[in-house]
This record gives structure tokens, sequence and C-alpha cells, in this order.
């Protein structure tokens, strides 16, 4: 099943609860206003009123964000000041359509969309000609009453999108709507397991280059070719995108953060971490003044939940075991019970945080789920039998392995980590449970072999950023094979998972102890690296993974 099918099945979960049509502003409190720090991108559009054009050019920037419903309220006023201009009804009605992170478009919105789009028709004679091959495109997106499938409609835009871009190949925002356009018909399944490209991901990064290469500091073609590129062979490539964007756009936090999902892929875990405390700062200010969030308080969530695993990798517990903690605090309880098969995939993050840092009696004190949480109880009891097996307590951790399969098998088929079955992440956690466990009795071989398989299955599974299972099992087998001097081995696993995640200090760490150990020469080079990896750590381990003994000998 491909990730763009685990989408649709997930997305819905949330929708349900918390979508809206747009323009309306619930309750009051996110009425329509004018930003500071959105950057300074402008397109100029057909109408009378300089004001209507601000939020029009805000609107575009909400939109290339994806805070669809910010950029709905920005449109909708500039429609408000400027009831003639075409394409302030043309935002209204591409902030009610889909993006790749959101793929499904509900029926209030579909009507929605729909409506906006019958506006800006009616207008479309009174605009330039560029105005009138984006609405020509638009028409062919919505559709009233919306198809049970509305797949034939994203592939009729994509083709209309395509002509527009031919016509008006100097036009960057025209280049930007028509590479998203592809994007949308393949989301987050840009590229195979083999690192070859899918569908019309070559015409995709191909149109976003022509666009960088007219406007470099583009905010939507940036964001968008980090997106096409972070799966990658050749992640670097997004390296000048994810720049551009640092303090592009300094209010919009899915902006700030979009950075980091290169620089974790090149080794820039200390830029990643810096990259979402920004982000965390954006989201303060920006709910501060637009209190009311719909389906972008699940980009706050994520901000803390990235910034929480590149602390990981960077030794940074306070940092990590603050963002986490903050997570979950910031996810209310309501909320929580209406989606909780959407969100129950992210809410083991502390126990997350406790394990890799050996925290075991607080992953021990933590207190049991609720029922309605079924992946996260799974989780809790694979953590309490981590922490009893590396504590020693050998009869307590096979008593809650065998409750951790019992919960795992309360956990429906379809349940969802992410992009991944939570089933398949389980099975991950289940190896590497099996071979800790065997580790702590004696069993090496036993124990390096279950956690080879746990290596191989979380290969196997799809691409997320924060990825699906979070600490990296390498880590673990890495520490179990040290343990047991088998260097070579040791440093094949390290240079494996540095290969994956480049310059991690936990890799570092492993490899440079199986160097010392050889007296190989490349040592000195790559204690450097360790050094500098762990230089902003607040802990000393000595170990790639607290859950094994260290040998002083």
């Amino acid at each position: 099943m491909q990730r763009s099918r685990f989408l649709l099945l997930f997305i819905p979960l949330f929708l349900g609860a918390c979508a809206q049509p747009s323009g309306r502003t619930g309750d009051g409190d996110s009425r329509p206003q004018l930003f500071e720090g959105m950057g300074s991108h402008h397109r100029q559009v057909t109408t009378h009123s300089h004001l209507a054009q601000r939020f029009f050019d805000q609107g575009l920037v909400w939109l290339y964000g994806f805070n669809y419903d910010e950029a709905s309220r920005s449109f909708l006023e500039a429609a408000r000041l400027d009831p003639d201009c075409a394409m302030a009804w043309w935002g209204a009605a591409m902030a009610n359509g889909p993006h790749i992170n959101n793929p499904i478009v509900t029926e209030p919105k579909a009507r929605a969309g729909w409506e906006a789009t019958q506006k800006a028709i009616r207008l479309r004679d009174r605009t330039s000609p560029v105005e009138q091959a984006l609405i020509d495109a638009l028409a062919r997106r919505f559709l009233w009453p919306q198809p049970a499938d509305r797949r034939s409609l994203d592939e009729a835009y994509a083709a209309r999108m395509g002509v527009a871009w031919k016509a008006n190949a100097s036009d960057p925002d025209v280049g930007t709507l028509y590479a998203e356009s592809l994007m949308d018909l393949q989301p987050w399944d840009l590229w195979a397991k083999d690192g070859s490209p899918k569908g019309r991901t070559e015409e995709i990064l191909a149109v976003l280059d022509a666009v960088l290469e007219l406007t470099p500091r583009h905010p939507g073609a940036n964001h968008l070719y980090i997106h096409a590129v972070e799966a990658s062979p050749h992640p670097e490539r997004g390296m000048p995108s994810a720049d551009r964007l640092r303090q592009a756009v300094p209010i919009s936090s899915h902006l700030v953060h979009m950075p980091s999902h290169i620089d974790v892929q090149v080794g820039r875990w200390a830029a990643a971490v810096e990259q979402n405390l920004r982000a965390v700062e954006a989201d303060r200010q920006y709910v501060a003044l637009a209190p009311r969030q719909d389906f972008y308080r699940l980009y706050k969530a994520h901000n803390r939940h990235f910034l929480a695993f590149a602390a990981m990798m960077e030794g940074r517990s306070k940092i990590a075991l603050q963002a986490a903690r903050e997570m979950i605090a910031s996810i209310p309880d309501d909320w929580l019970r209406q989606n909780a098969a959407f969100i129950d995939g992210y809410m083991s993050i502390v126990l997350d945080v406790q394990k890799r840092f050996g925290l075991w009696e607080d992953v021990l004190a933590a207190p049991m789920p609720p029922p309605h949480l079924p992946i996260t109880t799974a989780m809790w009891r694979h953590s309490r039998a981590i922490a009893f097996a590396a504590k020693g307590d050998l009869n307590r951790a096979e008593s809650e392995q065998a409750s951790f399969r019992a919960a795992t098998q309360r956990v429906p088929e379809e349940a969802l980590m992410d992009v991944n079955p939570a089933r398949r992440v389980l099975d991950v956690a289940d190896h590497m449970l099996a071979g800790e466990i065997a580790y702590r009795q004696g069993r090496i071989d036993e124990a390096v072999a279950k956690l080879r398989r746990a290596v191989e299955l979380e290969g196997q599974l799809l691409y997320m950023e924060p990825p699906s299972w979070i600490q990296p099992v390498r880590h673990t087998l890495g520490a179990i094979l040290v343990n047991a001097k088998r260097w070579s081995d040791a440093e094949a696993v390290y240079l494996e998972d540095l290969e994956a995640w480049p310059e991690n200090a936990w890799s570092l760490l492993g490899l440079s102890q199986c160097l010392r150990a050889r007296a190989d020469p490349k040592a000195a080079e790559v204690e450097r690296r360790s050094r500098v990896a762990w230089a902003r750590a607040d802990v000393q381990p000595r170990t790639s993974c607290l859950c094994v003994r260290f040998r002083e000998d």
C-alpha cells in the first residue's frame, strides 16, 4: 500500500472534529488581520484596493506555508474589501483545496471551494490573461456535489495548470502552483526505496528548479523543493532552499520549521534544533494573535515532536523532554478523545525521550494510558519492559513483554502511526525488546539476530519526519556488539547508521570506540567529529544505548 493511501485513511479522523467551511471564523477570536513577519513576497492582482492587495499577498504566503485556515481569512477579507477582485475568490477557493499534508477535501470545504470558484469565474473576463489561466485551472478543481473519488478533479486541475505554466513560463507563482498540483497527485510518495524517482517526480523538480532560477527566494517553491528532495538519495540538494527559508517568513512556524527536514538528513543537528526552537516561538507569537486553530494545530504539535527528535540525536535531554512534554500538554483532552485514532501514535513521545536517556525510574513511574489510546498503551508496556531489562529485573521484563504483545493485539489492524501501519512499527518494537531481553540473559547471538531483524523492519517503514521509529535500532545493536567486543561488526553497524543519519552523536560515539579498540588510525578524526557532535549535550553517555552496560575493560 502506498503512502498516499495511508494519508487518505488517517486525515479524515482529524478533519471530522476540527474542519469547518473556509470563511467562518468560528467563535470570532481569529479574525482577519495583517500580520508582521510575512516576508516580502508580492503578486500584483487586478484590484482597485491597496488593502485588498495586501490581504491577497498575505493569503498567498499563508497558502504556500500550508496554513489554509489563515489563508482563507486573508483571501475572504480581500474579497470583502473588493468584491470584484476575482483573484481574492480564486484564493478563497484554493484555501479549501488539498495539499500534501491534507489530501482530503471535506464536504463543507468542497462546497465552499466550489462557491468561491463560481464567483471567480463570473469575474474572470475582468482580469489579466495569466489570472484567467489560473481561474480556468481552478474551475477543474472543484465540483458540487463533489464526487466520492476526487482524483479526476485533481488530475484535471494539474493538467490545466500545466497549460498555464507552458503559457506563462516566466511566472514563478504559476510554476510553483503547477509543481504543487503534481505533488498533490502523489503526496509523500515521490521516491522508491531504491532511491529512484516515482511518477512525475523529475518533472516536479524541473519545474521547481525553473521557478527558483527565476525567483530564488520564492517561499512556496523553496517549501515544496524541500519536500521534493528530503526523501531522495541526495537531500543536500535542498540545502539552498532550507537556508533561504530559515528567516524568510518569521510568523509562519511551518515555513520556519521546514529547513530542519533537510538539516537532519545532512547531519546538521544543531541547526535542526535551533530551527524548531524558532518555529515553537513563531507558534507562540502567531497563536497569541490568532487563538483559534483548526488543522494548523497539527503543525504546532509537529514542531515540538521534531524538536524532541533532533535534540535526542544531539544528546540534549532537557530540551528534548521539555519539547515532548509541551507537545503532550498542548493537546486538549476532549480533542484527544475525539481524535484518538489519529493522534495515538504520537502520544508516547515522552517515553521515547526517557528511554533514549536511560531515565528508567521515570519510565516506570509513568501512569498507564487511557483505553482510547491503544498504540500508546502498547508503547507504554514496551517501555516498561525495556526499563526492567535495563535494570536487570528480567522476570518483570518478561512479564511486561507478554503484556506488550497482548496490547499489540488490541491495536486495530487499520491503526496508523503517522503514515505507517501501527502493527508494522510495533513489530520493530517487539524484535528490539526481544533482543534486549536476550542480551540481558547472556544470549548474545540471539540478541544480535533479533536486533538485526528489527533493523530490517525499521528500514522497511515508509519515510516520515521524524521517523515512525524514533530511536534507531542500530544504536542498541551497535552497543551490544561493542559490549561483546565484536569491533568490526559494531563498526559496520555504526557506519550504516551514519549513512542514514549523518553525524549523529550516538553512532559517532560507538564508531570511535570501535576504531580506538582496534588502534585504527582513523580513530582520532572520528573522535574529533564525535566531540563536535556532543558539544551541546547535557549528558555524557559511554555507550550508544543506555540500555546496554558499559564495559570498563
